[in-house]
Formats: structure tokens, C-alpha cells, sequence
């Protein structure tokens, strides 16, 4: 297991881009349309994020059915107050862009009150592939510590997956990253 399982490298983490937003880039082994793949094929990504629908054009439904306890192997339950999150949690929305293998955006959490946005840019880095996730219209600090921690531990699984890399714990790595971004997320 690579040393990135214990230890968190600082720059894996994301940042504040806006007061409502925070992005988080990952350096992945390429091509770009293999990395493309695993964003939109729903048998690639439920291995590293989600199963569910991903339409291919602008305005079409995005479905994604998590199932944190199937990603990896060790037995790893939720703190407390993510128990709702044991399970199956499902999220909609629709596809704002779509231009592949460099674009893709689509609101996120539309059930809710307080939905938001997604954004995944790719570009090239050589035989690399730069992976810049943008999410934006957070409605509040601890939902940014909240995404920010869970978007860190899934491009982390993402990124071992492409590396052939055992994948690490969830919900205990996402405990440990929700404190770090606690500290690391100005407050007010």
C-alpha cells in the first residue's frame, strides 16, 4: 500500500476557490479518455464513487447511488453523524456540460433545498491526466468540510484504482480528512 494510505499529502487536498466553492485536482494515470471513462461509465465509477446514470447530453438526468460500504473491503461503519449514509443514499440532478473527454458538470443534490454543482475538467500532463474537481454553490462551511472530505477520499480511491493500488478505508479516512478540512476551512 502506498504511504499516501496513512499519511495525507498536502497537496491532495483542496481549497477554497470561492466562499461557496472548493476545488480538488488529482494527477492520474492516463490517457484522458480512460480517466473519462471512469467518471461516466457506471460500472467503472461506482468502483470509486457511485453507481447511477450519467446522461450524455446537456440537460439530461444524472442518477448516483452510493453505497460507501462496497468500496472498499475493510469493515468500516460511519461515524455517528453519518449513520443515514450506511446504506444506499441517492442523488439527482442534470448535466450542464458535456464535452468529452475534457468537460463534464451537473447539479448535484437537486432534491434538497440547497443543490449545488459539480465540475470535473481533465487535460493532459504528458501520459498523466490532470483531474480538477470544482464544486460550487455550497450553501454552508460544514457542507464544504463535508464535500471537501468526501471528494478527497474518492479521487483518492479513484487514484489507487487507476494505480492498481489497494484502496483504503473509507469511512475512517473521510473521519480523519472532515477534521483536517475542519481546521483547514476558514471560518466565517
Amino acid at each position: 500500500m502506498t504511504s499516501r494510505s496513512t499519511a495525507f499529502a498536502s497537496a491532495d487536498y483542496g481549497r477554497v476557490v470561492a466562499p461557496d466553492a472548493v476545488r480538488i485536482e488529482r494527477l492520474l494515470p492516463g490517457p484522458i479518455e480512460r480517466v473519462w471513462s471512469y467518471l461516466t461509465d457506471e460500472t467503472k465509477r461506482r468502483l470509486w464513487m457511485a453507481s447511477g446514470t450519467i446522461g450524455s447530453t446537456e440537460g439530461a438526468a444524472v442518477e448516483h447511488v452510493f453505497r460507501h460500504s462496497e468500496l472498499t473491503t475493510a469493515d468500516d461503519q460511519p461515524p455517528q453523524k453519518y449513520a443515514s449514509h450506511a446504506g444506499e443514499v441517492r442523488n439527482h440532478g442534470h448535466i450542464l456540460a458535456w464535452e468529452p473527454p475534457r468537460l463534464l458538470a451537473y447539479s448535484w443534490n437537486e432534491e434538497t433545498d440547497t443543490p449545488s454543482e459539480v465540475r470535473f475538467e481533465l487535460s493532459p500532463r504528458g501520459d498523466k491526466v490532470l483531474l480538477m474537481v470544482t464544486h460550487t454553490r455550497i450553501a454552508n462551511r460544514g457542507i464544504m468540510t463535508s464535500f471537501s472530505a468526501g471528494w478527497h477520499v474518492h479521487l483518492d480511491l479513484l487514484r489507487d484504482l487507476l494505480e492498481g493500488e489497494p484502496p483504503a478505508a473509507f469511512w475512517s479516512k473521510f473521519t480523519a480528512l472532515e477534521q483536517e478540512y475542519d481546521a483547514r476551512i476558514p471560518k466565517g
